[in-house]
């Protein structure tokens, strides 16, 4: 199956934020991503504002009403600032296709574990179902337990996002096939429940690719802080067909 590339702009609008001149513009990296082929947009608006900002957010949705054949997906904890991000949208008549709830701390470096089940089940419910309640689709991130697949299908979950950083670490080293092995059984745990399966975290174009080729129904990666720095290198559009390529079967 073809597999989407969905680039995270939060580094774009982190790198804005170290000034009070409005560049690089949010709005203009998703622009030339978007030319260049990506089939969506990710953000993660965090509570303290650190990189996107609420009107970012609403930016993208204007932004994305001239692109109805992409995607764009805002990620975060629902228990936080997501809800309301994805709810002014909608009030707005502003696309939004999916939401990825990742269960971060407020003040958290980056995201860097996946949801619990039974644990998390209840209070995820309710917000799970006004997402589908708002016409969303759900994904949650998820470490690569094939135990907790079936779980989160129970919840739910239209989708998983693999946390694909304990894989990136490995990378290159003589635990990557026991790395890759996993995810591929988690993501087949996945399938067998009935959930699509997304990925992201710290997947770039070195590894990329053999994630794709082994780890089965990847249906989306969401790739931000690797592809921004490519980026500042090689540019916008020659950045995006390298990851496309990665992707390709």
């Amino acid at each position: 199956m073809k597999t989407h590339l969905s680039v995270n702009l939060n580094k774009v609008a982190l790198v804005r934020n170290t000034r009070h001149l409005g560049i690089p513009s949010v709005t203009r990296a998703a622009t030339l991503c978007l030319q260049a082929g990506a089939a969506g947009i990710t953000v993660h608006p965090r509570p303290d504002a650190r990189h996107i900002r609420a009107q970012d957010v609403i930016d993208l949705g204007e932004l994305l009403q001239a692109w109805p054949d992409r995607e764009y997906n805002i990620e975060g904890n629902p228990f936080h600032n997501l809800m309301d991000c994805v709810r002014d949208l909608r009030q707005r008549g502003l696309p939004v296709h999916q939401v990825t709830f990742v269960p971060d701390s407020e003040g958290q470096f980056t995201s860097d574990h996946g949801w619990s089940f039974p644990q998390d089940a209840a209070r995820l419910k309710p917000l799970i179902d006004e997402a589908h309640a708002l016409g969303l689709r759900v994904s949650l991130f998820m470490d690569a337990d094939p135990t907790a697949m079936a779980a989160a299908k129970a919840v739910g979950a239209d989708r998983i996002e693999l946390y694909t950083e304990p894989y990136a670490a490995a990378w290159g080293t003589q635990d990557q096939d026991a790395q890759l092995a996993r995810f591929a059984a988690a993501a087949q745990a996945a399938l067998d429940a009935g959930l699509g399966v997304n990925a992201g975290h710290d997947l770039n174009r070195d590894n990329l690719n053999a994630f794709v080729r082994t780890v089965p129904g990847v249906a989306e990666v969401s790739i931000g802080h690797a592809l921004i720095t490519d980026a500042l290198e090689l540019g916008y559009e020659a950045t995006i067909k390298a990851y496309l390529a990665c992707l390709a079967p």
